[in-house]
């Protein structure tokens, strides 16, 4: 094999180290739906891996559409998609679904074989998810298809949407391969956004791809080369300077090989020192550069300057007037600008440049040469991003100017104008003008398309330029602190907005009106909210001639929700606000302030702000004002939710959701999805609650506003099961671990839950110093009505430690807070607290008839949970009936709200009737998945000889798991000893023994730490 037959090879002849790899990608293409994701770090081998699998016999009749995201991302969502569905030209099927219409505005060249367009749609949120269903309903009409989305770490959040709704109920015959370098990804490090979990019946499998060892890159060296082997010595050095990286290696071994390698290998350093082998991929794409002819470099150095793949028309049109198509281009006057027609490269008769044709042959040499790619569609670039940057770095500042000033004509005629590409050469090109004007336009784009990440990521480039002007500065980052207070990523904004508000002149309006944004992004996006509110007060300062805006940062320090100041603090704010608004002031803003003034009312139970509330949500014209109407709507959702009025917060909800997805802040979407899943917890709807929280999480990438609602719900659910290491850990991240920085009503409700799970544990001092700060704090802000789901267990941990009067006088001071309150979960709650009060004096029957009343409050909301939690409370009081003075009997000790097992003795009237109701208790905790709860009853009713009803007709389970053997096999992937489920599940060690080793034998596993992945 000749050396430049070595060069002309667009890769190795066979794909090294990869055998595993290999054999798990065709394992999951041919056992479709399957979904691969493929991860590596640039010039691992994504490419090869899956276009070597791609051309196995096994894939053969299956029809495969590629498709790959690019850098400089438009404001174009689903560009990836589009370009991989056009691959269909002339293969569409018949008979295609209706929906598949909603194709024809984005892929005209398929329009002959789609359905007609359907009716437009003015939701949103309804467009995308229409046009979701045609993709895949197009794909599913293919039958066994491939779809292959490279480089993912580079998707628009839209693609990415695209794609998680795909791959989450994929067509049968569908198989998706996503490739993508995690170091690239951008937020919280999740390819899609957020973390993936197949559904049933999909084969799903992660790829990771490692550099490769010694004896890999002596194999690959031989590879390239033709040799039959290469030294050992030698392949260590090579591993030694390219890392194990295949792409790497491919071109350091290939500048070796153009210098007459392989003949006469010798081994060791002092060869390759002799040789000037390149150790750098800028030195071998130098090297292969050096063999080509201008023409080829001419069109390789275009393609360097325009970054992402391009047709040949535009490669040709940057790389007219070079050397080497300077004499087939002729002394046009156009060589750095528009042709007369107005379009780069064309003449007014709209003919190519005249050096078009070398431009062609230079495209050929260079792919033929493997120094530029076909990436499909008549479209060129280079195999992978570091040879792009090594040919770019190569040229001289001027002429990487021309070049970009050339990309940039062209680019200008093309319709629409691809703004991203033209700010990023604009920029190149030293044209701060061009680029100012194309990247504030490209951001005002993504804005007006309701594509919040892509305007903030725009907006950030532009104000991270050291060269930027002070007034443009100030100008871009209003307009950044604008955009990235609706959406989610925060962290960047927050840094540049800070330094901008420290350090950049500027008028104080200016100034007030970043800072005060900077402000809203620590308190709803950063969870900052001490800082937030220092920065909004100031701000409120800095804007004293521009009342509007002041009223705004007034109405946004009233939320009580921030902080720890008392009710009239708020209050005081809002006044503030009102007053400076006029008949004149902006609609949305007055909507926004009225909005902020009846949240405030509405979560603090006021019955009057009911009808104020109802009258805003119906308003909103424009689309600002019905931003002001979605914010209002989330949070009447979440004041209705913390007061139990759960039909209200759901219709909220509905409402919210719907109008902030049409107008395109995600950050608010999320904030109601947190409320929506608070919401689920409280009406006992469970099943798949812990999921939808856990993505939730993934997505919001650590907003704290959004993810303290989803940290609660985990917190709470793993309460419900006993897991208490668990709970303990979601509650630290909702609330407990920086308690200053958290919601006010949801520190309240973990605390409750910290304190029930300190009882269970038996640290009863730790339960009633938890109890006493979060009767501290919720007194302190003076809105009783959000310690609902604090205060029967706050005062169960009172008693307990023998402080009564303390508990009693807590409790009266919660009844006359939410004395004229519209509060049923309040009412409920205190309800409850009374029962603990009348079981610690001894009074049962009272006790069992104020549990009894909060039973059938909290099941009237619904809320069945604690319905069932205190119907339960009841009944123990009934078991066992203290006599004034003394604790109650056994483990519901003096509160009826215990977590301990044992129960009075049953008495022989009425103890079968006692039975079935704790008996069917049991049964309620455990169909809301409340595994403690339902051990705890049943144990009661063991430990009081009471026989549960027998269940005639159970099932036998043959080698599945029965539901008590999931239960220990869902601990036991926890990671928790079998004393420890013992006291979870209050079965005898010995008893939890038995099952764990029936789930090993079930699951067909030798060791614990086997059953995660078994299970």
């Amino acid at each position: 094999m000749t050396s430049s037959s070595v060069l002309r090879r667009l890769g190795a002849p066979v794909l090294v180290g990869r055998t595993d790899e290999f054999r798990t990608l065709l394992d999951a293409l041919t056992r479709p739906p399957s979904v691969a994701l493929v991860e590596g770090e640039a010039g691992i081998g994504k490419t090869r891996l899956i276009r070597e699998t791609l051309e196995a016999p096994a894939m053969r009749g299956r029809h495969v559409l590629l498709g790959a995201c690019h850098p400089l991302r438009e404001p174009f969502p689903y560009g990836p998609f589009f370009d991989l569905l056009r691959q269909l030209e002339g293969r569409v099927p018949g008979r295609l679904g209706a929906v598949c219409g909603a194709l024809r505005p984005y892929l005209p060249e398929l329009a002959d074989a789609l359905p007609p367009a359907p009716e437009p749609l003015q939701d949103h949120r309804a467009r995308q998810h229409r046009l979701f269903r045609a993709v895949r309903a197009l794909l599913a009409s293919l039958g066994q298809v491939v779809v292959v989305v490279e480089d993912l770490h580079w998707a628009d959040d839209g693609t990415r949407d695209l794609v998680r709704f795909l791959i989450d109920e994929p067509p049968p015959g569908m198989a998706t391969v996503l490739s993508y370098r995690r170091e690239d990804l951008p937020g919280a490090g999740l390819p899609l956004g957020r973390a993936y979990r197949h559904p049933p019946g999909t084969t799903s499998v992660l790829i990771p791809l490692r550099p490769l060892d010694v004896s890999a890159v002596g194999s690959l060296t031989a590879a390239i080369t033709g040799s039959t082997a290469v030294p050992a010595q030698l392949a260590a050095e090579l591993h030694e300077r390219t890392a194990g990286i295949p792409f790497v290696l491919e071109e350091v071994v290939r500048g070796l090989a153009a210098s007459g390698f392989p003949a006469g290998w010798n081994a060791g350093r002092d060869t390759l020192d002799a040789m000037e082998v390149p150790t750098l991929l800028r030195e071998a794409m130098a090297d292969r550069m050096a063999v080509l002819t201008p023409p080829a470099v001419a069109v390789v150095r275009a393609a360097a300057v325009l970054r992402i793949p391009a047709t040949e028309d535009l490669i040709a049109a940057v790389a007219a007037g070079e050397p080497g198509l300077d004499d087939a281009a002729g002394d046009t006057p156009y060589a750095d600008g528009p042709g007369p027609g107005g379009e780069g490269g064309a003449d007014a008769g709209g003919e190519p440049f005249a050096g078009g044709a070398d431009a062609g042959g230079g495209i050929r040499e260079a792919v033929l040469a493997g120094v530029l790619y076909d990436v499909g569609d008549d479209r060129y670039g280079f195999r992978h991003p570091l040879a792009q940057q090594a040919v770019y770095g190569s040229l001289p500042g001027v002429d990487r100017r021309r070049l970009h000033r050339r990309a940039m004509a062209r680019l200008a005629a093309t319709e629409p104008p691809p703004l991203v590409q033209l700010a990023y050469h604009a920029r190149r090109a030293g044209d701060l003008e061009a680029w100012l004007r194309h990247g504030s336009a490209a951001a005002e784009a993504a804005r007006e398309l309701g594509d919040t990440a892509v305007a903030v990521e725009i907006l950030e480039g532009l104000l991270s330029d050291p060269e930027l002007r002070a007034g443009d500065r100030a100008r871009l980052a209003t307009q950044l602190s604008r955009a990235a207070v609706i959406g989610l990523a925060y962290r960047r904004a927050v840094a540049l907005l800070r330094r901008i508000v420290l350090h950049c002149e500027m008028p104080d309006t200016v100034r007030g009106e970043i800072r005060l944004n900077l402000g809203l992004l620590l308190y709803n996006q950063a969870g900052n909210y001490e800082q937030g509110r220092v920065d909004t007060e100031i701000a409120v300062e800095e804007l004293r001639e521009h009342p509007t805006l002041a009223a705004r940062g007034m109405a946004a320090l009233a939320l009580a929700s921030w902080g720890e100041h008392p009710y009239a603090v708020y209050q005081r704010w809002i006044v503030r606000a009102e007053r400076l608004l006029t008949d004149r002031s902006d609609p949305a803003l007055r909507l926004a302030v009225r909005g902020n003034h009846v949240t405030l009312r509405m979560m603090a139970g006021y019955p009057a702000a009911w009808a104020e509330a109802e009258e805003l949500v119906g308003a909103g014209r424009t689309v600002a004002e019905r931003l002001q109407v979605a914010r209002l709507s989330g949070n009447l959702a979440e004041a209705a939710t913390w007061l139990g009025h759960y039909a209200a917060a759901e219709r909220f909800r509905h409402q919210g959701q719907r109008l902030a997805a049409e107008c395109g802040s995600p950050w608010l979407q999320g904030i109601i999805d947190g409320t929506s899943l608070r919401l689920a917890w409280s009406v006992g709807d469970w099943q798949g609650l812990a999921e939808r929280a856990r993505r939730l999480i993934d997505m919001v990438q650590g907003v704290s506003g959004i993810s303290a609602d989803a940290h609660l719900v985990l917190g709470l659910l793993a309460v419900a099961r006993g897991e208490w290491e668990e709970a303990t850990e979601e509650l630290d991240a909702a609330a407990l671990g920086d308690p200053a920085n958290a919601p006010s009503p949801i520190l309240a409700a973990a605390s409750g839950a910290m304190i029930r799970v300190w009882v269970a544990r038996g640290e009863l001092e730790a339960a009633r110093a938890e109890a006493d700060r979060a009767i501290a704090r919720v007194r302190r802000k003076d809105i009783w009505v959000w310690g609902a789901d604090l205060m029967p267990m706050a005062v169960a941990a009172l008693v307990r430690c023998g402080r009564v009067a303390d508990a009693e006088a807590a409790v009266a001071e919660y009844a006359a807070g939410i004395a004229d309150r519209d509060a049923p979960l309040a009412a409920a709650a205190l309800a409850a607290c009374h029962g603990v009060l009348a079981y610690a004096r001894g009074r049962c029957a009272e006790a069992v008839a104020a549990f009894e009343a909060a039973s059938a409050r909290y099941a009237a909301l619904p809320r069945p949970y604690s319905a069932a939690r205190a119907a339960e409370a009841a009944v123990r009081c009934r078991l066992g009936a203290p006599g004034p003075g003394r604790a109650g009997a056994g483990g519901a000790g003096p509160t009826g709200l215990g977590d301990a097992a044992d129960g009075g003795g049953v008495g022989a009237a009425g103890g079968a009737g006692l039975a079935g109701e704790l008996a069917a208790l049991a049964e309620q905790f455990a169909a809301l998945g409340a595994t403690r709860d339902a051990a705890r009853c049943r144990r009661v009713l063991r430990g009081n000889g009471v026989s549960t009803p027998s269940r005639r007709g159970r099932r036998g389970y043959g080698d599945q798991l029965s539901p008590r053997e999931r239960e220990v096999a869902r601990l036991v992937a926890l990671g928790h000893t079998n004393r420890e489920i013992a006291d979870v599940l209050f079965l005898s060690p010995r008893t939890v023994e038995q099952h764990v080793a029936k789930v090993l034998r079930k699951l067909n596993v030798t060791s614990r730490g086997e059953v995660s992945g078994a299970s």
